[in-house]
């Protein structure tokens, strides 16, 4: 396994290694926003939909941990155009990361493509450079595929990561709106 490697590194084209590292970066990174915003944005679904069970059961407002409640203390007045602002800037909070995650699904599958492009035109020239036979063909473009399945293999946790924030934020948002639903039909 380890000459395995060292061949690959050694065969392949410095621009292919540095696609595969920056598609390492983007994986460590993709990674860490995904799990960092959905930990975050649980917990904060989580006190929402208290703060709304407490609403249904009667209670005159929002729990003091609702995101709402920071909106509806600073008003003397709450109505309609408050309660939107809070929606407004809880729906900015609740998307962060989304768009780092949708750039990376759509990106990676080109920078990999981009890495294996240049491989295969290095395997092309070192065929012209010696006598080429077919094994030397077929194993420079096996070793240059591997940066195209590297980005499809990262754009698909991007992906798949951005699918499920974004259902996530639309859960919070829709329970917070619920809430703001809810006061407004008191007052």
């Amino acid at each position: 396994m380890t000459n395995n490697l060292i061949d690959f590194y050694l065969k392949s084209h410095p621009v292919t290694i540095g696609v595969l590292a920056l598609l390492s970066i983007y994986f460590i990174v993709l990674n860490w926003v995904f799990f960092y915003r959905y930990f975050s944005v649980s917990n904060w679904l989580s006190t929402e939909n208290s703060s709304l069970e407490t609403l249904l059961m009667g209670s005159p407002s929002v729990n003091q941990d609702s995101f709402l409640n920071n909106f509806i203390k600073t008003s003397s007045n709450i109505s309609k155009e408050v309660l939107d602002l809070g929606m407004l800037a809880a729906t900015r909070e609740a998307t962060k990361g989304l768009s780092l995650l949708s750039v990376f699904a759509s990106t990676t599958p080109f920078i990999g493509l981009f890495g294996t492009v240049v491989s295969i035109l290095d395997t092309f020239t070192h065929i012209g450079q010696s006598s080429g036979s077919m094994s030397v063909i077929s194993s420079g473009v096996a070793d240059a595929l591997i940066a195209t399945a590297a980005g499809i293999f990262v754009a698909v946790f991007a992906y798949t990561y951005h699918q499920i924030l974004k259902r996530k934020s639309f859960e919070l948002i829709s329970s917070m709106q619920m809430q703001s639903d809810a006061i407004l039909a008191r007052n």
